[in-house]
């Protein structure tokens, strides 16, 4: 159970944090002006067990024990601290003004009244101070900690270093109480760490009973992704909201703090390590360099900026076709070249990769030397119902951009793909694979630029990705929805697909496919489970019918697969890197491609999505669409379309009925 606080202490604490600083100080001078000649009396009392000593003793030695001590105490700094912050270092300040303080009133009472008191009892008076000025401002600083007892009491993971200066933070934090450790180093069990007991992690249960911890804190920063996924697993059968803190190497880079409590990292998830970059590859065709970032405010987009600013090229061009998307990662890079000292140009203008004079105009303008084209639409739903547009921006825009960069001598030219475009059931899948074709097709013609592909899985945390999905799902209360049961992913992180472009480029023969070694896919219904888990919830079921969460399976959507494939074929190579494979796949002569590019450019003019999907199928040999054509306006040309055939077929009916009832009356009128 809870502990409950006396109301008195809540009100008492509630009145401190209302207080202003100086309030707060006039406060203590008054507490400890009042206490020093208690103290003093107290002393006497210890000294002759007797009350009689303390009414004979001078009226201004009372006195001259508070003025003294007050003025010491703060002449030493005991009121400079801030009361909620004061720590170790700011009570040794005014404990080396009690010996003062304390010589000072003997001297007074040598000199005034003729040394009414004995050594001894001057001896306890000091003792008595120093036990008072540490206790008092101990309790002061936990009554404006308390903050009306409305933290939340939590269990932290991990009682080493960081597990440590987590409390203190928590401790001048409004939010959390940390009330026990839980630590998987038997060494550590019963011991007291900042004040707070170490259990054994099997004791959680009876913690939760005892404490109502309802969240645990993972301070677990330099544990490895594996390290931390055992402890996800034997955490997810208890009902707690698991948080975590930022990793090592953002808390030591100065990006976040021990206190920066968040949900769990959906890296955290994965259940493998991060794929580590080979520092040598990632900045060979950035460092002194202009570069360009197609797409640059979207979450591929924006990543390879950040890592691209770091790596420090002459000149960042930064290309996108929203406004606002543009407006953000460009005060965000210009924010963190003045805090890192970066001397980088950066230029961000908004254009489209269809516009294929304004890229060019760009290209040449500014230099590039190296482009990285992450301007697609990906979202398969929306590019099946929306074709024209999807083949305009992930075919023929990356055309557009590569026909620029050949003639205006860009040196590397790297294009994010997608795993999707592996045996493609889609659109989107068949479009970006036509890209990947119509660089490989490109290269054949082209001396000076290097063209290459960059493969990915998932990618966690992009826009679009389950995993805010399921978050914001699971906060409002569910249902959690899964396509399928049986649905397999591959996912990668932010950074290692940003890194896996930038290692790309330094590796590229050109017309190379690279993929990452991601290790085993992952069953979206056992993701969305977890992430239940770890938020502190049951799944609702079958099996638990009074579960908080609902997951509800909605079927597969237009031409989704059940599982993702990262090759064509087995004709792969090793690399520079360990985990990243080179795609040795077939393609199309540029002579052919030229021919289809042209006669697709017709069929988006007229939106005969039928005959641009047939171009797809015939050039991406293994695209199998899945079902119809789901393009909104052609869908809705076909209905209307359906709709005049059918409203002239009635009025030709009319018509003719009409002729065949005058006949009938000219008949009649003649027999008449």
């Amino acid at each position: 159970m809870t502990r409950r606080i006396p109301g008195w202490l809540e009100a008492l604490a509630r009145q401190l944090e209302c207080l202003s600083r100086a309030s707060k100080r006039a406060v203590a001078v008054a507490a400890d002006a009042l206490a020093l000649p208690l103290l003093l009396a107290t002393a006497l009392v210890l000294k002759y067990d007797s009350l009689i000593p303390v009414a004979e003793a001078p009226p201004g030695l009372y006195v001259a024990a508070s003025l003294i001590g007050v003025a010491v105490l703060a002449a030493f700094g005991a009121y400079r601290e801030v009361f909620r912050y004061i720590s170790l270092k700011g009570l040794v300040g005014g404990w080396f003004g009690v010996p003062v303080a304390t010589l000072s009133l003997a001297i007074v009472d040598v000199l005034l009244f003729g040394v009414s008191m004995s050594l001894s009892v001057y001896a306890s008076y000091g003792v008595l101070v120093l036990l008072y000025l540490s206790g008092s401002r101990v309790i002061l600083r936990s009554l404006l900690h308390f903050r009306g007892g409305r933290k939340e009491p939590v269990a932290i993971y991990g009682a080493g270093s960081a597990g440590a200066q987590l409390v203190a933070a928590l401790r001048d934090d409004g939010r959390y109480r940390p009330v026990a450790f839980l630590d998987d180093d038997p060494d550590l069990h019963s011991k007291v760490v900042a004040g707070i007991k170490v259990y054994p992690p099997r004791r959680l249960r009876r913690l939760i009973d005892q404490y109502d911890v309802s969240s645990v804190l993972l301070a677990l920063p330099s544990q490895s992704r594996r390290q931390r996924q055992a402890v996800l697993k034997s955490l997810e059968r208890y009902s707690v909201h698991v948080k975590t803190v930022p990793d090592i190497g953002d808390i030591v880079a100065g990006y976040a703090t021990v206190a920066d409590v968040r949900d769990v990292d959906a890296c955290d998830l994965l259940g493998r390590d991060p794929v580590a970059p080979n520092e040598k590859l990632l900045d060979a065709c950035i460092r002194g360099k202009a570069v360009m970032v197609t797409g640059a405010g979207g979450s591929i987009g924006s990543e390879l900026c950040r890592q691209i600013l770091r790596l420090r090229p002459t000149r960042l061009v930064l290309l996108e076709v929203s406004e606002h998307a543009l407006y953000q990662i460009n005060r965000e890079l210009r924010s963190m070249a003045a805090t890192e000292k970066l001397d980088v140009e950066i230029a961000a203008l908004l254009g489209n990769v269809h516009h294929r004079s304004r890229v060019e105009e760009i290209l040449h303008k500014y230099g590039v030397q190296t482009v990285y084209h992450a301007a697609a639409y990906k979202h398969v739903p929306i590019v099946e119902q929306n074709i024209v547009e999807g083949i305009h921006n992930n075919i023929i825009g990356t055309w557009y951009l590569a026909e620029a960069a050949i003639q205006c001598g860009v040196e590397t030219f790297v294009l994010i793909s997608t795993d999707k475009a592996v045996n493609p059931a889609n659109i989107m899948g068949a479009t970006k694979r036509f890209a990947e074709l119509t660089l490989q097709a490109l290269q054949e013609r082209s001396a000076g630029t290097v063209f290459c592909m960059v493969r990915f899985g998932n990618v966690l945390e992009s826009s679009g990705s389950v995993v805010p999905l399921f978050r914001e799902q699971i906060k409002r209360g569910g249902p959690v929805t899964v396509t399928h049961k049986d649905v397999i992913r591959y996912f990668m992180t932010i950074p290692e697909a940003a890194q896996l472009v930038l290692q790309a480029g330094a590796m590229a023969q050109g017309g190379d496919v690279f993929v990452l070694d991601m290790s085993e896919p992952v069953r979206i219904e056992d993701l969305a489970r977890r992430m239940i888990n770890l938020m502190g919830l049951t799944v609702r079921d079958a099996n638990n019918p009074d579960g908080d969460i609902e997951i509800v399976y909605t079927g597969l959507r237009p031409a989704e697969k059940l599982f993702e494939e990262l090759l064509i074929g087995n004709n792969v190579t090793g690399t520079d890197h360990p985990m990243i494979m080179r795609a040795l796949e077939h393609h199309v002569p540029w002579a052919q491609l030229r021919s289809v590019l042209d006669e697709l450019l017709k069929a988006l003019e007229t939106f005969d999505c039928v005959k641009a999907r047939d171009l797809l199928m015939q050039t991406v040999s293994e695209y199998e669409p899945n079902g119809e054509i789901h393009d909104l306006v052609w869908m809705r040309g076909q209905r209307l379309g359906m709709a005049s055939q059918a409203a002239a077929a009635s009025g030709a009916t009319k018509v003719a009925d009409l002729q065949s009832h005058r006949l009938r009356l000219s008949r009649q009128h003649t027999l008449n």
